[in-house]
């Protein structure tokens, strides 16, 4: 049943990371699967990923199309790979879909959609893992555009997925135009959010993240961050988070905090105009150590 009559309780105190037991090994941070990447977007599934390690993700798997993953295998050695079936388009084909659920029931958290680009087969293959997994679920960029027609596969998921849009995005999901979205962003947020029962995390200027019931606004952030790859290092941001235990909403919050606080920490050294994803990316170090001496 929707909740979005209910009075939105404004949130602002950002959650902490518990300490890190010594006994702990890698099971203990989450088991992240990363599905991300077609030919042309390889940087997307590196970015992805590496921001996931860098969460304090204790594994991180990274599945991809076959062609690409030479690449995305070459830019990191610290996650491991699946290839996967792809298309002539080199885009995720239908044949991946046993490999695919098998490779998300396995996994702590799963995030998908950074670069994957748009198809039929794509939409198939999110459509199914919804209905047909359990494991909580991250889901941007290309995931969200193949929802746009038709919502009702994130009503068959449980638990609560984090859907994290940009609000072109969040536009194809709501059937409306981007200029109504900035015009009404904090209702349309937490409507949606309580109508479909998930946890939003709209990006832009003062991110929002709602469940319908909370809202919190996120104050970290520049205008150096709007550069192509900053929105997938924030997807595996909140599925290292969620992988370690938090909340959807709080992983959300946290992730959102902690992406624009990294924004700053390198805008300060480096400057806006030549920010790039993979500064915010080398800089979440400093700013998670930021974070827990507050």
């Amino acid at each position: 049943m929707s909740n979005a009559q209910s009075p939105t309780v404004t949130v602002t105190d950002v959650p902490h990371l518990p300490p890190r037991p010594p006994d702990a090994n890698k099971g203990t941070f989450g088991r992240v699967l990363i599905v991300s990447g077609s030919r042309g977007m390889s940087g997307a599934a590196v970015l992805c990923a590496g921001a996931a390690l860098r969460g304090g993700a204790g594994l991180v798997r990274l599945a991809v199309p076959e062609d690409i993953l030479p690449i995305v295998a070459a830019a990191n050695p610290c996650y491991t790979t699946a290839p996967l079936p792809q298309d002539d388009n080199g885009r995720l084909s239908a044949a991946a879909l046993p490999q695919l659920l098998e490779l998300v029931r396995d996994n702590s958290v799963a995030a998908l959609g950074a670069g994957l680009g748009q198809s039929d087969d794509i939409g198939a293959l999110l459509v199914a893992v919804l209905e047909q997994t359990a494991t909580p679920l991250v889901l941007d960029a290309d995931a969200l555009n193949v929802l746009a027609s038709d919502l009702g596969p994130l009503h068959q998921h449980t638990p609560t997925p984090i859907l994290t849009p940009h609000p072109g995005e969040f536009a194809r999901l709501l059937g409306t135009t981007t200029a109504a979205v900035l015009a009404d962003r904090e209702a349309l947020a937490v409507r949606f959010a309580a109508t479909h029962q998930l946890v939003l995390l709209l990006k832009g200027h003062v991110t929002l993240v709602t469940d319908g019931r909370r809202l919190y606004r996120n104050t970290t952030g520049n205008p150096g961050m709007a550069t192509g790859g900053s929105g997938d290092v924030l997807t595996g941001l909140v599925a290292a988070l969620l992988g370690q235990g938090l909340g959807p909403f709080e992983a959300a919050q946290l992730a959102a905090h902690v992406h624009g606080l990294a924004g700053d920490l390198a805008r300060d050294d480096l400057g806006e105009i030549s920010l790039t994803a993979t500064d915010v990316l080398n800089y979440l170090p400093r700013a998670f150590r930021a974070v827990a001496t507050r």
